[in-house]
């Protein structure tokens, strides 16, 4: 994949950068994977906001990506590789053996007409999954399960990728992008290989009105607002927070608190956390 620069013939053009799209092969889906995407504006069944700044965006289908690769010892062929509206990630349409089509993330390296296969005793090939036990050590992984059977997880954005540390009794050690250590059960199945499209993170968008085409809408700075409709707003020209932190629209520690559930399971299974400790 390469970045297209364009010539500032307008405002909006100059510092806009793309995808040159050079991997796609096709720019039709297939029929049989696709699904309807309602917009829901980032609001719950009560119609309230939830989540901010969303709403708007093209129109899109949800390509239905096969996560949990379970169908084993059976060989299939790279048709296509295809644009996904939803994700940062290339996907691969596989046709297997059997007249079976998926869609799978497109790794670093898949061709058309590569073949790949799912199971335990499945090589260590790009595009191939198995379960974490029968992968060696040092060998680098996407489209991780978290619980054996319920489909990849971790690992699934453009450019990702993890690596397998070695096998302690039932768990695997498998140290994740942000240098996270964590213990994954061995029989979780992963995806051999890097994520591909890796350049996407160095896309400019250029203009605000392409970010409108995401669906996401503006942000408006807490310190612009009356002090009744944020606690960073109010007073005479710009002003400093005034806090002893940042706060939220509603009162709340916006750096440094820590929502981590302490109860939370996943906690004991971390062996070193992001921040090293």
């Amino acid at each position: 994949m390469g970045i297209k620069v364009f010539k500032p013939t307008t405002n909006g053009r100059r510092n806009m950068t793309a995808s040159d799209y050079a991997e796609i092969t096709t720019s039709t889906p297939e029929k049989s994977l696709l699904a309807p995407m309602k917009s829901k504006a980032g609001r719950n069944n009560q119609g309230k906001i939830t989540v901010r700044h969303q709403g708007g965006g093209v129109k899109k289908h949800y390509r239905i990506i096969d996560f949990k690769r379970q169908l084993d010892d059976v060989v299939g062929k790279v048709a296509t590789i295809e644009y996904d509206p939803n994700r940062s990630a290339n996907i691969a349409l596989i046709v297997y053996e059997n007249g079976v089509k998926t869609y799978i993330i497109a790794p670093e390296g898949l061709e058309v007409g590569t073949t790949i296969v799912s199971g335990e005793n499945a090589d260590i090939k790009v595009g191939n999954a198995l379960p974490l036990a029968n992968i060696p050590a040092g060998t680098v992984i996407h489209n991780i399960e978290l619980n054996p059977g319920h489909g990849g997880q971790l690992v699934r954005s453009a450019g990702a990728s993890a690596q397998v540390l070695g096998t302690e009794g039932k768990y695997t050690l498998v140290r994740l992008q942000s240098g996270e250590v964590r213990m994954i059960l061995s029989t979780c199945r992963a995806t051999i290989g890097t994520v591909g499209n890796g350049q996407h993170s160095l896309i400019k968008l250029g203009k605000a009105g392409r970010t409108r085409y995401l669906g996401i809408r503006p942000t408006v700075r807490g310190s612009v607002m009356n002090p009744n409709d944020h606690p960073h707003g109010g007073g005479e020209g710009k002003q400093p927070v005034g806090r002893k932190s940042p706060m939220t629209p509603w009162g709340k520690p916006a750096l440094g608190l820590k929502t981590r559930n302490k109860k939370a399971r996943s906690n004991k299974l971390m062996v070193r956390r992001i921040n090293g400790k």
